[in-house]
């Protein structure tokens, strides 16, 4: 990664500033929704701390064992060297949320309803943070292709980025409405998980087989969890409280706000790119 600016002997990165972005967006939402449900929001913020830390090294650790392994071997010193690129999406949600599911087993904080009201601040943080990521498509002749280097790539970030908001939008809604605890986040999961599996085809990464690589298995097995999921919570039948209907100002409100982030992250997205 090269540094977008410096601050006398400190380099900012572009992918590090949209990570911080994005995190303040989705914490700031997260506490809003939380402390309407009557969490401890002090609590929640330590575990946001905790829950990032942990999705660091998950991520690190994730794209080490999978994607380059042999080098780390020969270069250990280098797995600290983070600012150079190498972090797994799915090993960032695995630490993060094994971080974030003992931390409340702990705290005796409600798991399902605490993850429903996480979920849609996640996938904000995702699309966000996901602007100033450097990994970017195949090769393509399509016009709005992003050149790099004289070669005309997919803006494969900003499908993902884009996607992500539709399911933020999605997840928004639903949060308002679940039918059982736990809905809100295995939609999530399983929504982010097709995401990505998508937008894997219009990159360059290690091959399985035929046209799907590492990251469509990882993405298959986070769907295959999702489904399990869905059937285990709907055998407990948690019951939940009724909340409000949606109403069409709901719906017009987060269509506006979405179309609005999608405006403004393409702008940033092309004028740095």
């Amino acid at each position: 990664m090269k540094p977008l600016i410096s601050i006398g002997p400190i380099p900012i990165y572009f992918f590090g500033l949209m990570i911080a972005i994005g995190l303040i967006i989705a914490v700031y939402f997260f506490l809003k929704v939380a402390k309407q449900k009557g969490l401890n929001e002090d609590l929640l913020l330590n575990g946001v701390t905790y829950s990032f830390i942990g999705g660091i090294i998950g991520a690190r650790i994730v794209y080490i064992l999978i994607y380059n392994p042999a080098y780390y071997l020969s270069h250990p010193i280098e797995i600290l060297f983070i600012s150079e690129g190498g972090l797994s999406i799915h090993g960032g949600l695995l630490g993060g949320l094994l971080v974030g599911y003992f931390y409340l087993k702990k705290h005796q904080i409600p798991i399902w309803q605490t993850l429903d009201i996480a979920a849609p601040a996640i996938i904000l943080a995702q699309g966000i943070s996901r602007i100033g990521c450097e990994v970017f498509g195949a090769p393509t002749n399509l016009p709005w292709g992003v050149e790099v280097n004289g070669q005309y790539l997919h803006p494969a970030q900003a499908y993902e980025f884009l996607s992500d908001y539709l399911l933020f939008g999605y997840l928004w809604l639903r949060l308002k409405k679940p039918s059982y605890e736990g809905q809100v986040f295995i939609h999530y999961l399983i929504g982010f998980m097709v995401i990505r599996g998508i937008v894997e085809f219009t990159r360059i990464n290690p091959m399985v087989f035929g046209p799907f690589s590492v990251s469509h298995i990882m993405s298959l097995i986070g769907i295959i969890i999702g489904f399990v999921l869905i059937k285990y919570r709907k055998k407990q039948n948690t019951p939940i409280k009724e909340g409000p209907p949606i109403t069409k100002k709901d719906y017009i409100g987060i269509i506006f706000f979405v179309l609005i982030l999608m405006i403004i992250s393409l702008f940033v997205y092309y004028s740095v790119y």
